[in-house]
């Protein structure tokens, strides 16, 4: 059986109105994350799945995320086993904040990568 390779993009390839899917677990949320993502974590994914496919339903790429990829990789493999147009974002949030996308906090505290 092939599989194809993972799509995956650089966290500079992101267009900054990109629909960002953030699966890290909740601490990891809010000690910073990318203005206007979607969290859903990893560990509740499936269970949640219908809150993607109403955000992605006008067919945008889904840019998935976590701390350096291997979560992310995950997801997007079965995002896309299920027809959706997903990347993994190489480096999740790591590259994220190395390459200074800007971060947020949902209590105004200055944000870091957990």
């Amino acid at each position: 059986m092939n599989f194809a390779p993972l799509p995956s993009v650089d966290v500079s390839a992101v267009p900054s109105d990109g629909f960002v899917l953030d699966v890290r677990e909740d601490d990891e949320w809010s000690a910073g994350h990318a203005e206007g993502a979607l969290h859903i974590p990893m560990s509740d994914f499936v269970g949640r799945f219908g809150e993607l496919t109403e955000a992605a339903d006008d067919g945008r790429r889904v840019h998935v995320m976590c701390r350096v990829g291997g979560r992310s990789a995950q997801v997007t493999q079965y995002l896309v086993q299920q027809g959706i147009d997903a990347v993994n974002i190489d480096g999740g949030m790591l590259a994220w904040d190395g390459a200074g996308r800007p971060m947020v906090t949902d209590n105004g505290n200055p944000a870091f990568v957990l």
